[in-house]
């Protein structure tokens, strides 16, 4: 639990954690005291600091005599010192005429918006299309395409149709086929494809009895986890969507070949970044800091995301980047930009 803090210290704090986002160099009393003008002394200041250290909030780097912010610090700033900037106009207007040029699909829309915020916050722009996870089935058709191989279409309630192979052990009657067909439109219908792939055994379990249609019933009840697991398309479909990396990796924190690499390591993980990201789905705006990722690959960076819908869909833009960063000004952008994808895919 985080130690309390006086109102001397939280000034005293977020003076730090101002000058040490804008200057990447540790903070020391007397440049707090120059910066903020306040009516306190060097000395004060310094003591101030030194009790932050031990609650740990501050930490000193190597021999310095200023400090810098902690994970924990951060936290305390974006929860309750933090007054979030205004998207300024020409901000505001960038982020429109980058989104709302030629009509575009889905995971364009998601590439530029991952480019636009990656360039006005000079973090890492991500991404990731809707989940269908919540999609609502409306209805499928089964046709057989072959001795041994039926075509599941699903049509969902967002508009998007998809078409996954069935594999079955020989040729079906046409009849077992439609029987089939009405009996999963009749039991899956208006279900999400969560609760189809978690309750379909239940759902099915007196109907597979029948003999001409049990068959084909079972194959769904035991392979509902790869039938009904419906994946988004384009570039969303690998995971994630990354803006350019060039104005993150010029930040001072990747001045160093190690960090660098670390950076770089990190941005071909798409499967690292995909598990994050998917953590906040429908989560509304979210700030991950440093050591609060579960992932410890993570730790030396934030991940400030927003949830933005599709009709009963939900996906996730962002940035990734140091933890140093200037909350203020990304968190106002990121939100913003979600709500203009939101609106777009509305």
């Amino acid at each position: 639990m985080p130690k309390s803090l006086t109102e001397r210290e939280r000034q005293v704090l977020e003076a730090v954690i101002e000058t040490y986002v804008e200057t990447a160099e540790p903070a020391g009393s007397r440049t707090i005291s120059k910066r903020f003008a306040m009516a306190l002394s060097s000395a004060t200041i310094r003591n101030t600091m030194s009790d932050l250290e031990e609650k740990g909030y501050l930490y000193h780097p190597h021999t310095s005599a200023g400090r810098i912010p902690t994970d924990l610090a951060y936290r305390v700033y974006v929860d309750s010192l933090m007054r979030l900037r205004q998207v300024s106009r020409s901000e505001s207007d960038q982020i429109r005429e980058e989104l709302t040029g030629e009509r575009a699909a889905v995971d364009r829309i998601l590439e530029r918006a991952a480019q636009v915020l990656g360039v006005l916050t000079k973090e890492l722009g991500v991404a990731v299309g809707p989940s269908l996870d919540d999609a609502v089935l409306e209805r499928l058709e089964l046709l057989q395409v072959s001795s041994e191989r039926l075509l599941l279409v699903l049509s969902l309630k967002s508009g998007v149709v998809r078409t996954i192979f069935v594999e079955v052990t020989s040729r079906m009657a046409a009849e077992a086929i439609a029987q089939v067909a009405v009996v999963l439109n009749e039991r899956l219908g208006g279900l999400t494809l969560r609760q189809i792939r978690t309750t379909l055994s239940d759902r099915l379990r007196d109907a597979a009895s029948d003999s001409s249609s049990g068959e084909l019933l079972n194959i769904f009840i035991q392979e509902a986890d790869e039938l009904f697991d419906v994946p988004a398309t384009g570039a969303a479909a690998a995971g994630v969507v990354l803006g350019s990396a060039q104005l993150l990796a010029g930040q001072p924190e990747f001045a160093t070949k190690e960090r660098l690499q670390g950076l770089l390591a990190v941005t071909e993980r798409r499967d690292l970044l995909r598990e994050a990201l998917a953590k906040q789905l429908g989560h509304g705006l979210t700030i991950t800091i440093g050591g609060e990722h579960q992932d410890s690959r993570l730790s030396p960076f934030t991940l400030v995301t927003a949830s933005y819908r599709m009709g009963a869909l939900s996906g996730v833009i962002g940035v990734l980047g140091p933890t140093r960063m200037p909350y203020d000004k990304i968190v106002a952008l990121v939100d913003h930009t979600s709500r203009l994808v939101g609106e777009l895919l509305e």
